[in-house]
C-alpha cells in the first residue's frame, strides 16, 4: 500500500522552509501531493497557475511529488487524493495553536486522515511567504530564503504592481 501525505498551503511565494518540510515528508511517505490552495479570502501576489509551476519547477527533479491545486476543505481534498496523513510545517508556538485547532477539526471531519506537524529546520524557522514579500518589496535580498528563480520572479512581479499602483 502506497503512504500519500498531503503538504497544503499557499505558497506564495515556496519558501526554502516550504521545501524543507516537502523533503523531510518525502523521508516517511511514498508520495508528497502539494496542494495549492485556492482561498478566496487571500490576495495572493501569484496565480495559483504560477504558483504551481514554480513548485514544479523546483522539485522537477523528484519523481514522488504531485503538484496540484484545489479548493475546499483541505481534509476532503486529503480523502479524494487517498492521502493518509496532512503534512503542516511549524516553525513558532503560533503555528502550533492554529495548526492543533485545524488538525482537530479535521479529525472531527474524517478521522481516517491523520494530521502530522513537522518543524522546520532551525535555518527557516523565521521564514514566512509574508515575510519574503515583505522583505522583496523593500528592496531587500531574499535569494537565500526562496530558490533562485523565485527570488527574480517575486521581485519583477513586485515591481511590476509598484508600478501599477503609482500610473
Amino acid at each position: 500500500m502506497t503512504r500519500i501525505a498531503l503538504c497544503p498551503g499557499s505558497f506564495d511565494p515556496l519558501t526554502h522552509g516550504h521545501l524543507d518540510v516537502i523533503r523531510r515528508a518525502l523521508s516517511v511517505f511514498d508520495e508528497v501531493i502539494i496542494g495549492v490552495a485556492r482561498n478566496a479570502r487571500k490576495q495572493p501576489l501569484f496565480s495559483v497557475e504560477e504558483r504551481v509551476e514554480m513548485i514544479q519547477h523546483a522539485l522537477k527533479d523528484e519523481q514522488r511529488i504531485r503538484v496540484e491545486s484545489f479548493k475546499g476543505l483541505t481534509v476532503q481534498y486529503a480523502a479524494q487524493c487517498q492521502a493518509s496523513a496532512i503534512v503542516r510545517g511549524l516553525r513558532a508556538v503560533a503555528d502550533f495553536e492554529y495548526e492543533l485547532q485545524m488538525a482537530n477539526v479535521n479529525r472531527k471531519l474524517n478521522p481516517d486522515v491523520q494530521t502530522l506537524f513537522m518543524m522546520t529546520s532551525e535555518k527557516f524557522f523565521f521564514v514566512s511567504s509574508q515575510n519574503i514579500k515583505e522583505v522583496a518589496r523593500f528592496g531587500g535580498d531574499i535569494s537565500a530564503l526562496v530558490p533562485e528563480f523565485i527570488a527574480e520572479r517575486t521581485v519583477a512581479k513586485l515591481r511590476g504592481s509598484t508600478r501599477a499602483q503609482t500610473k
